[in-house]
């Protein structure tokens, strides 16, 4: 049998029937989520050019947190879970007075745990006789000296100890 005798199958036509390899499309699983990047959530950079202030909540200025101790030690947990600033950013640098800068980063708004957690790896090694200040006392916001980090102040005494109604009474007793 020829290729005459049966018009159909021709060479060309052969070659055709075979699938030839198809290019294959980039794999999708390569870019990057878009669900990662959370709504509300911005770019300090962004904040910076369209001037939109940054606030701070009260609550990080009084922790009384150690920095060499971890961040779960803070008396009052529920502070962590605050965004650091608002409105929330991905990431945000912090300066220390003596040059020391740490960022702190979360692609769902950078909390005060965030914070503390980036603090806390810088001075987890110290000892307390290496640390003139060893205790958190605020973040500030400057936007005259940076848009795009806070001033991380330190203070050299932790909070009053918090004198519970029980230990108050053991002591009448004890008088």
């Amino acid at each position: 049998m020829s290729a005459a005798e049966h018009p159909e199958l021709s060479k060309v036509d052969s070659a055709i029937a075979i699938p030839a390899k198809e290019e294959k499309a980039p794999d999708k699983g390569k870019h990057r989520r878009t669900s990662s990047q959370t709504e509300g959530v911005y770019n300090i950079k962004d904040l910076e050019e369209k001037k939109i202030e940054l606030k701070l909540p009260i609550e990080t200025q009084k922790t009384g947190w150690k920095l060499n101790t971890p961040p779960s030690t803070i008396e009052d947990r529920d502070i962590l879970k605050l965004h650091l600033v608002n409105p929330p950013v991905k990431k945000i640098d912090l300066h220390f007075p003596l040059g020391l800068e740490v960022t702190a980063r979360n692609m769902k708004g950078v909390t005060v745990k965030d914070a503390l957690d980036a603090i806390y790896k810088q001075f987890k090694k110290k000892a307390d006789d290496e640390m003139d200040m060893p205790y958190l006392a605020g973040f500030e916001w400057d936007k005259e000296e940076s848009w795009t980090s806070l001033i991380v102040h330190q203070t050299k005494n932790g909070p009053k100890p918090v004198t519970s109604k029980k230990s108050k009474k053991k002591d009448k007793e004890e008088a």
